[in-house]
């Protein structure tokens, strides 16, 4: 992933440098969003599967939670917002990539003069716009259907911004790194899906944090969508709603510090684990 500096020809037959790898990484970008939107079956799923989710789970638990101050349905809301930004980071990399390794792209774009850290700034750019899509239609849903209020505080918003750009990197860079996991292209929704549905009952996001085992919420501690959950919870829903936590408390302080480790953590993974070939290609 490091950033080198090539030389090309110009059409007059003079040398020129590339551009700079983050350049490069943001026009590798707005290729990587228009083939998004140009399929429409993926934007479907993409966007709706947690909007559906969210109808379903609201609909079905929709009463007051005692001594907390809001309604299930409201707690569905920012854990809906968590699982959506996994879904369109760590889900959808660790997908696409592992594809892309087996029809061999990344070879391809391995023997291109393009530095490899453009791409990877790429994928980046992809995950921040339907990632911040996803977040903005859950909330308008959350607003508009279940009572959801927008945070007066500018602090609130400000803790909704670290928490989004920390859970998506981290999140985006454990995607790249599972990627490298499934064997073949075919096998690799299966791979990625099965730990992140796992990770979704544990953390909070389906159930409620008060009836699932403590093990289960131990192990999910160790994972960012639980403290993905619980900080968006702590955006978005009154002070009172923090009783409902392992901690009883929102634990801003700890969420940072989590979610910040995994992004080094997941960096470090990358690193090591990142394979532009196949195991089969060597």
């Amino acid at each position: 992933m490091t950033t080198t500096t090539e030389r090309v020809r110009t059409r007059e037959g003079g040398p020129r440098r590339l551009p700079a790898a983050w350049r490069l990484g943001f026009h590798r970008g707005a290729l990587e969003i228009k083939q998004f939107f140009r399929l429409r079956d993926q934007v479907v799923f993409t966007f709706a599967f947690p909007i559906v989710f969210l109808f379903l789970f609201a609909s079905i638990f929709s009463d007051d939670v005692t001594g907390a101050g809001v309604t299930a349905s409201q707690l569905y809301v920012p854990a809906m917002m968590a699982a959506g930004i996994m879904t369109t980071s760590f889900q959808s990399l660790g997908i696409s990539i592992a594809i892309e390794r087996d029809e061999k792209v990344l070879r391809r774009l391995r023997g291109t003069p393009m530095p490899p850290a453009a791409y990877f700034i790429g994928k980046i750019w992809l995950v921040l716009v339907t990632g911040f899509l996803e977040t903005v239609i859950l909330l308008l849903v959350g607003i508009t259907f279940y009572d959801v209020e927008l945070p007066s505080d500018a602090m609130r918003w400000l803790d909704f911004g670290w928490i989004f750009l920390l859970g998506l990197t981290a999140c985006a860079l454990l995607g790249i790194a599972i990627s490298s996991v499934p064997k073949t292209g075919k096998s690799a929704t299966s791979v990625v899906v099965l730990p992140f549905l796992v990770l979704q009952f544990i953390s909070g996001v389906y159930i409620s944090i008060g009836t699932i085992p403590d093990w289960m919420l131990d192990i999910s501690a160790v994972f960012p969508l639980k403290w993905m959950c619980q900080g968006l919870r702590g955006v978005f829903l009154p002070e009172s709603a923090q009783v409902l936590e392992q901690a009883g408390s929102w634990e801003f302080g700890r969420i940072a510090l989590v979610l910040g480790a995994w992004c080094v953590g997941g960096l470090l993974l990358c690193l090591l684990t990142f394979r532009w070939k196949t195991r089969r290609d060597g």
